[in-house]
């Protein structure tokens, strides 16, 4: 799933803690991919190693039992984030 982070959004210390914090929230395995690297989404350090800006284009992957739980709420809380 392919979501974008709002033009004023970069997602540097709050945004990725929010963001990672909705990926802690479900058990399944999930990644968050920018420009061909992909990162641990449960992971601060791998999230914001990944360096996105406002208006990047983020590929979302999760894997497990409650995976489009997971897939929707961080689509939902990408689309949310403000600075």
């Amino acid at each position: 799933m392919a979501v974008t982070l709002p033009a004023a959004v970069a997602l540097h210390a709050r945004p990725a803690a929010m963001f990672v914090k909705t990926a802690m929230r479900f058990r399944c395995r999930v990644t968050v991919g920018v420009n061909g690297r992909v990162a641990d989404a449960k992971s601060i350090l791998a999230v914001l190693a990944l360096g996105a800006t406002g208006g990047t284009r983020l590929v979302l992957g999760a894997e497990g039992e409650d995976a489009p739980a997971a897939l929707d709420a961080l689509a939902a809380c990408v689309s949310g984030l403000v600075e």
